[in-house]
Protein backbone atom coordinates (compact mmCIF):
# COMPACT_ATOMS: atom_id res chain seq x y z
CA UNK A 1 0.00 0.00 0.00
CA UNK A 2 1.16 3.53 -0.77
CA UNK A 3 -0.25 7.03 -0.27
CA UNK A 4 -0.46 9.67 -3.02
CA UNK A 5 -1.55 13.04 -1.58
CA UNK A 6 -3.56 15.58 -3.50
CA UNK A 7 -1.53 18.36 -5.10
CA UNK A 8 -2.46 21.90 -6.23
CA UNK A 9 -3.96 21.99 -9.70
CA UNK A 10 -5.99 18.78 -9.51
CA UNK A 11 -9.67 19.37 -10.39
CA UNK A 12 -10.73 17.68 -7.15
CA UNK A 13 -8.54 19.97 -5.01
CA UNK A 14 -7.31 22.87 -7.21
CA UNK A 15 -5.77 24.62 -4.20
CA UNK A 16 -4.17 21.43 -2.93
CA UNK A 17 -5.25 19.21 -0.02
CA UNK A 18 -7.60 20.73 2.57
CA UNK A 19 -6.90 17.98 5.09
CA UNK A 20 -4.28 15.22 5.57
CA UNK A 21 -7.01 12.76 4.55
CA UNK A 22 -7.09 14.18 0.99
CA UNK A 23 -4.97 11.48 -0.60
CA UNK A 24 -5.17 8.30 -2.64
CA UNK A 25 -4.56 4.95 -0.97
CA UNK A 26 -2.99 2.68 -3.57
CA UNK A 27 -3.14 -1.08 -3.10
CA UNK A 28 -0.25 -3.34 -4.12
CA UNK A 29 -2.37 -4.44 -7.09
CA UNK A 30 -2.71 -0.82 -8.25
CA UNK A 31 -6.32 -0.06 -7.28
CA UNK A 32 -6.78 3.47 -5.93
CA UNK A 33 -9.10 4.51 -3.12
CA UNK A 34 -9.71 8.13 -2.12
CA UNK A 35 -9.12 9.01 1.52
CA UNK A 36 -6.09 8.27 3.67
CA UNK A 37 -8.34 7.70 6.69
CA UNK A 38 -11.12 6.04 4.72
CA UNK A 39 -14.17 7.66 3.20
CA UNK A 40 -17.89 7.98 3.82
CA UNK A 41 -21.00 9.00 1.96
CA UNK A 42 -24.62 9.77 2.73
CA UNK A 43 -27.65 8.14 1.12
CA UNK A 44 -30.56 10.45 1.91
CA UNK A 45 -33.91 8.66 1.77
CA UNK A 46 -37.20 10.48 1.31
CA UNK A 47 -40.28 8.25 1.47
CA UNK A 48 -42.02 10.39 -1.14
CA UNK A 49 -39.20 11.11 -3.60
CA UNK A 50 -36.74 8.24 -3.23
CA UNK A 51 -32.98 8.58 -2.72
CA UNK A 52 -30.66 11.45 -3.52
CA UNK A 53 -28.09 10.53 -6.18
CA UNK A 54 -25.13 12.43 -7.54
CA UNK A 55 -24.11 12.32 -11.23
CA UNK A 56 -20.32 12.39 -11.03
CA UNK A 57 -18.34 14.77 -13.22
CA UNK A 58 -16.21 13.15 -15.93
CA UNK A 59 -12.78 13.84 -14.42
CA UNK A 60 -13.70 12.26 -11.07
CA UNK A 61 -13.04 8.63 -10.15
CA UNK A 62 -15.54 6.60 -12.22
CA UNK A 63 -16.75 9.84 -13.75
CA UNK A 64 -20.10 9.77 -15.50
CA UNK A 65 -21.60 7.27 -13.09
CA UNK A 66 -24.24 7.88 -10.41
CA UNK A 67 -23.50 7.51 -6.73
CA UNK A 68 -24.00 9.38 -3.48
CA UNK A 69 -22.40 12.52 -2.03
CA UNK A 70 -19.29 11.47 -0.14
CA UNK A 71 -15.55 11.76 0.18
CA UNK A 72 -12.44 11.39 2.29
CA UNK A 73 -12.70 11.42 6.06
CA UNK A 74 -10.70 14.00 7.96
CA UNK A 75 -8.15 12.84 10.50
CA UNK A 76 -9.97 11.78 13.66
CA UNK A 77 -13.42 12.27 12.12
CA UNK A 78 -16.13 9.68 12.64
CA UNK A 79 -17.73 8.17 9.51
CA UNK A 80 -21.13 9.54 10.57
CA UNK A 81 -19.87 13.10 10.94
CA UNK A 82 -17.79 12.78 7.77
CA UNK A 83 -20.76 11.57 5.73
CA UNK A 84 -22.90 14.45 6.97
CA UNK A 85 -20.14 16.99 6.26
CA UNK A 86 -19.55 15.68 2.74
CA UNK A 87 -23.30 15.74 2.01
CA UNK A 88 -23.39 19.38 3.00
CA UNK A 89 -20.31 20.23 0.96
CA UNK A 90 -21.41 18.41 -2.18
CA UNK A 91 -25.21 18.64 -2.10
CA UNK A 92 -26.02 21.54 0.21
CA UNK A 93 -28.06 19.38 2.59
CA UNK A 94 -29.28 21.76 5.32
CA UNK A 95 -28.56 21.36 9.01
CA UNK A 96 -31.12 19.15 10.69
CA UNK A 97 -32.71 18.00 7.43
CA UNK A 98 -31.72 14.34 7.79
CA UNK A 99 -31.17 11.85 10.58
CA UNK A 100 -28.99 8.76 10.35
CA UNK A 101 -30.80 5.42 10.53
CA UNK A 102 -28.08 2.86 9.78
CA UNK A 103 -24.58 2.49 8.37
CA UNK A 104 -22.98 -0.13 6.16
CA UNK A 105 -19.19 -0.53 5.96
CA UNK A 106 -17.04 -1.85 3.13
CA UNK A 107 -13.78 -2.80 4.87
CA UNK A 108 -10.87 -3.60 2.58
CA UNK A 109 -8.37 -3.60 5.49
CA UNK A 110 -6.16 -0.97 3.80
CA UNK A 111 -9.17 1.31 3.31
CA UNK A 112 -12.84 1.45 4.24
CA UNK A 113 -15.97 3.19 3.00
CA UNK A 114 -18.99 3.81 5.22
CA UNK A 115 -22.40 4.41 3.67
CA UNK A 116 -24.72 6.21 6.07
CA UNK A 117 -28.42 5.88 5.27
CA UNK A 118 -30.36 8.85 6.62
CA UNK A 119 -34.06 9.66 6.65
CA UNK A 120 -35.18 13.07 5.43
CA UNK A 121 -36.88 14.92 8.29
CA UNK A 122 -37.43 18.19 6.45
CA UNK A 123 -37.81 18.13 2.63
CA UNK A 124 -35.11 20.09 0.79
CA UNK A 125 -33.81 20.64 -2.71
CA UNK A 126 -30.15 19.69 -3.19
CA UNK A 127 -27.69 22.29 -4.43
CA UNK A 128 -24.58 21.60 -6.52
CA UNK A 129 -22.04 23.27 -4.29
CA UNK A 130 -18.72 21.90 -5.55
CA UNK A 131 -17.23 20.92 -8.94
CA UNK A 132 -17.64 17.14 -8.49
CA UNK A 133 -21.31 16.96 -9.52
CA UNK A 134 -22.96 17.14 -12.93
CA UNK A 135 -26.39 16.74 -11.36
CA UNK A 136 -28.15 15.92 -8.11
CA UNK A 137 -31.50 14.18 -8.39
CA UNK A 138 -34.12 12.48 -6.26
CA UNK A 139 -34.49 9.06 -7.87
CA UNK A 140 -37.37 6.68 -7.02
CA UNK A 141 -36.07 3.54 -5.31
CA UNK A 142 -37.31 1.26 -8.09
CA UNK A 143 -35.42 3.30 -10.72
CA UNK A 144 -32.00 3.49 -9.07
CA UNK A 145 -30.55 0.41 -10.74
CA UNK A 146 -31.61 1.75 -14.15
CA UNK A 147 -28.82 4.35 -13.91
CA UNK A 148 -25.15 3.64 -14.66
CA UNK A 149 -24.04 3.33 -11.05
CA UNK A 150 -20.62 3.83 -9.51
CA UNK A 151 -19.30 0.24 -9.14
CA UNK A 152 -18.98 0.47 -5.36
CA UNK A 153 -22.46 1.88 -4.89
CA UNK A 154 -23.89 -0.53 -7.46
CA UNK A 155 -22.51 -3.50 -5.53
CA UNK A 156 -23.90 -2.19 -2.24
CA UNK A 157 -27.30 -1.05 -3.50
CA UNK A 158 -29.23 -4.39 -3.39
CA UNK A 159 -28.40 -4.85 0.28
CA UNK A 160 -29.06 -1.20 1.12
CA UNK A 161 -32.39 -1.28 -0.70
CA UNK A 162 -33.51 -4.38 1.20
CA UNK A 163 -32.95 -2.55 4.50
CA UNK A 164 -34.77 0.67 3.60
CA UNK A 165 -38.09 -0.58 5.06
CA UNK A 166 -36.44 -1.63 8.35
CA UNK A 167 -36.91 0.80 11.24
CA UNK A 168 -35.84 -0.45 14.66
CA UNK A 169 -36.93 0.99 17.99
CA UNK A 170 -36.01 0.11 21.55
CA UNK A 171 -38.53 0.28 24.42
CA UNK A 172 -36.94 0.32 27.87
CA UNK A 173 -38.57 -0.63 31.16
CA UNK A 174 -36.71 2.08 33.07
CA UNK A 175 -37.80 0.97 36.54
CA UNK A 176 -36.59 -2.56 35.89
CA UNK A 177 -33.23 -1.39 34.56
CA UNK A 178 -32.60 1.16 37.30
CA UNK A 179 -33.71 -1.26 40.00
CA UNK A 180 -31.27 -3.94 38.88
CA UNK A 181 -28.21 -2.06 40.13
CA UNK A 182 -27.97 -1.41 43.91
CA UNK A 183 -26.39 2.04 43.61
CA UNK A 184 -28.75 3.95 45.87
CA UNK A 185 -31.27 4.68 43.15
CA UNK A 186 -34.13 4.52 45.69
CA UNK A 187 -32.85 7.76 47.25
CA UNK A 188 -33.34 9.69 43.99
CA UNK A 189 -35.49 7.81 41.49
CA UNK A 190 -35.70 10.74 39.08
CA UNK A 191 -31.93 11.24 39.14
CA UNK A 192 -31.31 7.54 38.45
CA UNK A 193 -33.78 7.61 35.54
CA UNK A 194 -32.10 10.75 34.16
CA UNK A 195 -28.73 9.04 34.18
CA UNK A 196 -30.19 6.08 32.33
CA UNK A 197 -31.78 8.46 29.81
CA UNK A 198 -28.42 10.09 29.11
CA UNK A 199 -26.61 6.77 28.76
CA UNK A 200 -29.27 5.50 26.36
CA UNK A 201 -28.96 8.72 24.34
CA UNK A 202 -25.19 8.29 23.97
CA UNK A 203 -25.66 4.64 23.05
CA UNK A 204 -28.12 5.45 20.28
CA UNK A 205 -26.01 8.35 18.98
CA UNK A 206 -22.88 6.21 18.83
CA UNK A 207 -24.62 3.53 16.81
CA UNK A 208 -25.67 0.06 17.92
CA UNK A 209 -24.04 -3.03 16.46
CA UNK A 210 -26.45 -4.56 13.96
CA UNK A 211 -25.97 -8.04 15.43
CA UNK A 212 -27.21 -6.80 18.83
CA UNK A 213 -30.52 -5.86 17.20
CA UNK A 214 -30.68 -8.94 14.99
CA UNK A 215 -30.39 -6.82 11.83
CA UNK A 216 -28.21 -6.56 8.74
CA UNK A 217 -25.66 -3.82 7.86
CA UNK A 218 -23.13 -2.76 10.51
CA UNK A 219 -24.57 -0.12 12.85
CA UNK A 220 -28.02 1.29 13.56
CA UNK A 221 -29.15 4.48 15.26
CA UNK A 222 -32.47 3.43 16.81
CA UNK A 223 -34.98 5.60 18.59
CA UNK A 224 -35.37 4.73 22.28
CA UNK A 225 -38.61 4.97 24.27
CA UNK A 226 -37.76 5.20 27.95
CA UNK A 227 -40.89 4.34 29.92
CA UNK A 228 -40.85 5.82 33.43
CA UNK A 229 -43.31 5.64 36.30
CA UNK A 230 -43.84 7.08 39.77
CA UNK A 231 -41.30 9.66 40.94
CA UNK A 232 -39.20 9.11 37.80
CA UNK A 233 -41.92 10.79 35.73
CA UNK A 234 -40.42 14.12 36.81
CA UNK A 235 -37.40 13.75 34.54
CA UNK A 236 -37.01 16.00 31.52
CA UNK A 237 -36.76 14.89 27.92
CA UNK A 238 -33.42 13.73 26.52
CA UNK A 239 -30.42 15.92 27.21
CA UNK A 240 -28.49 17.52 24.37
CA UNK A 241 -31.41 19.34 22.78
CA UNK A 242 -29.71 22.71 23.12
CA UNK A 243 -26.82 22.07 20.72
CA UNK A 244 -26.39 23.33 17.18
CA UNK A 245 -28.55 22.07 14.34
CA UNK A 246 -25.57 20.21 12.95
CA UNK A 247 -24.97 18.41 16.24
CA UNK A 248 -28.68 17.62 16.61
CA UNK A 249 -28.50 15.29 13.66
CA UNK A 250 -26.19 13.06 15.68
CA UNK A 251 -28.07 13.19 18.98
CA UNK A 252 -29.35 9.99 20.43
CA UNK A 253 -33.10 9.76 20.08
CA UNK A 254 -34.66 9.15 23.49
CA UNK A 255 -38.33 9.82 24.06
CA UNK A 256 -39.40 9.81 27.68
CA UNK A 257 -42.77 8.08 28.01
CA UNK A 258 -44.46 8.82 31.32
CA UNK A 259 -46.78 6.07 32.52
CA UNK A 260 -50.12 7.47 33.68
CA UNK A 261 -50.86 4.28 35.57
CA UNK A 262 -49.16 0.91 35.75
CA UNK A 263 -45.71 0.94 34.18
CA UNK A 264 -46.13 -2.48 32.57
CA UNK A 265 -49.28 -1.38 30.75
CA UNK A 266 -47.51 1.73 29.43
CA UNK A 267 -44.58 -0.36 28.17
CA UNK A 268 -46.88 -2.74 26.31
CA UNK A 269 -48.87 0.18 24.89
CA UNK A 270 -45.72 1.91 23.64
CA UNK A 271 -44.39 -1.28 22.04
CA UNK A 272 -47.75 -1.88 20.37
CA UNK A 273 -47.86 1.70 19.07
CA UNK A 274 -44.46 1.33 17.46
CA UNK A 275 -45.24 -2.08 16.02
CA UNK A 276 -48.49 -0.74 14.54
CA UNK A 277 -46.40 2.00 12.92
CA UNK A 278 -44.31 -0.58 11.08
CA UNK A 279 -41.24 -0.48 13.32
CA UNK A 280 -39.38 -3.53 14.59
CA UNK A 281 -39.32 -3.35 18.37
CA UNK A 282 -36.73 -4.56 20.85
CA UNK A 283 -38.12 -4.27 24.37
CA UNK A 284 -35.90 -4.40 27.45
CA UNK A 285 -37.16 -5.95 30.67
CA UNK A 286 -36.34 -8.89 32.89
CA UNK A 287 -39.83 -9.08 34.35
CA UNK A 288 -41.17 -12.48 33.28
CA UNK A 289 -44.81 -11.49 33.14
CA UNK A 290 -44.09 -8.38 31.13
CA UNK A 291 -41.76 -10.24 28.77
CA UNK A 292 -44.54 -12.69 27.98
CA UNK A 293 -46.96 -9.84 27.20
CA UNK A 294 -44.42 -8.14 24.94
CA UNK A 295 -43.58 -11.31 23.04
CA UNK A 296 -47.28 -11.97 22.55
CA UNK A 297 -47.70 -8.73 20.58
CA UNK A 298 -44.62 -9.40 18.44
CA UNK A 299 -41.79 -7.53 20.17
CA UNK A 300 -38.35 -9.02 20.55
CA UNK A 301 -37.43 -8.95 24.24
CA UNK A 302 -33.95 -8.59 25.71
CA UNK A 303 -32.91 -8.67 29.36
CA UNK A 304 -31.76 -5.81 31.51
CA UNK A 305 -28.30 -7.39 31.47
CA UNK A 306 -28.29 -7.13 27.66
CA UNK A 307 -28.91 -3.40 27.81
CA UNK A 308 -26.39 -2.79 30.59
CA UNK A 309 -23.82 -4.66 28.53
CA UNK A 310 -24.62 -2.45 25.57
CA UNK A 311 -24.37 0.75 27.59
CA UNK A 312 -20.99 -0.28 28.98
Amino acid sequence: MSIIPAVPGEPRRPQGPRDPGDAWVVAETGEKYWGRFGAAGLLAFDAERGVLLQHRVGWSHYGGTWGIPGGALHEGESPLRGALREAQEEAGIPDGAVRARFASVLDLKIWSYTTVIADVLEPFEPVISDPESLALEWVPVEEVDQRPLHPGFGAAWPSLRSLLPVRPAVVVDAANVVGSVPDGWWKDRAGAASRLRDRASSWSAGGVAAAALGLGADRWYPGVSLVVEGAARAITDAAGRGGSASDAREDGRVEVVRAAGAGDDAIVDEARRLLDGGLSVVAVSSDRGLRARLEEIGARVESVGWLLGQLG
